[in-house]
């Protein structure tokens, strides 16, 4: 699916790994057909299929890809570092995702765009102190890195960029980022990557169509 963010995590870090690989994209209504299900149980995305071996989840798929593709590492070698790379890959699914940007950006542009439905400003309303809280911490987190788990990328940018970058589509975004220019360069440093201009939505739909 051409806007999940958590597809784009997994396509960016195949892409960082140089792999080759075959996008297998869904039409809509498809997630919830009998053949994903058996692929993914929950109906959801992303979902990898690798010599017969069958895995969901997107911090399990990107660790995986880890450990069978192992050049360039993506999980630093310092035990700070790599605790510091979890534990902004748990912030991205449990305080980035849900709560934040489920909302926004589906009142702000799925729902506009894909299903037609009107804007509910009262349920951005609601989801604005959390993506305060959520955004400064992301902030602190990085300081002056170029990265958030030190001067290398990791999987916590390729887990968590994906859904910040999406999020800054929104006109929340500019309120959310005031005042931390640190933020907005890691995006700007990400989606600068070929493993990020390869796998946006405007070009993933291209693929997907071609698929």
């Amino acid at each position: 699916m051409p806007g999940s963010p958590f597809g784009r995590s997994v396509l960016a870090t195949l892409e960082e790994k140089g792999a080759p690989y075959r996008l297998a994209a869904l039409a809509p209504g498809d997630s919830k057909s009998s053949t994903h299900l058996e692929r993914h149980p929950f109906g959801r995305v992303p979902a990898l299929s690798h010599d017969g071996f069958v895995l969901y989840e997107t911090q399990a798929i990107l660790r995986y890809l880890d450990r069978v593709l192992p050049e360039p590492p993506l999980t630093p070698d310092d035990v700070r570092q790599a605790a510091r790379m979890d534990q902004v890959m748990n912030i991205s699914d449990w305080y980035l995702f849900h709560g934040v940007c489920n909302v926004i950006i589906f009142q702000r542009i799925v729902g506009p765009q894909f299903f037609g439905t009107s804007t509910d400003e009262a349920a951005i309303a609601r989801a604005m102190p959390q993506a305060r809280t959520v955004i400064a911490e992301l902030s602190r987190l990085l300081g002056e890195q170029p990265f958030m788990a030190g001067g290398q990328l990791s999987l916590a940018d390729l887990q968590a960029g994906p859904q910040a970058s999406f999020l800054s589509l929104t006109p929340e975004w500019a309120e959310l980022t005031f005042g931390r220019p640190n933020l907005v360069a890691w995006i700007e440093r990400l989606e600068a990557r070929p493993s990020f201009t390869s796998t946006t939505m405007a070009e993933l739909m291209v693929r997907a169509q071609a698929a």
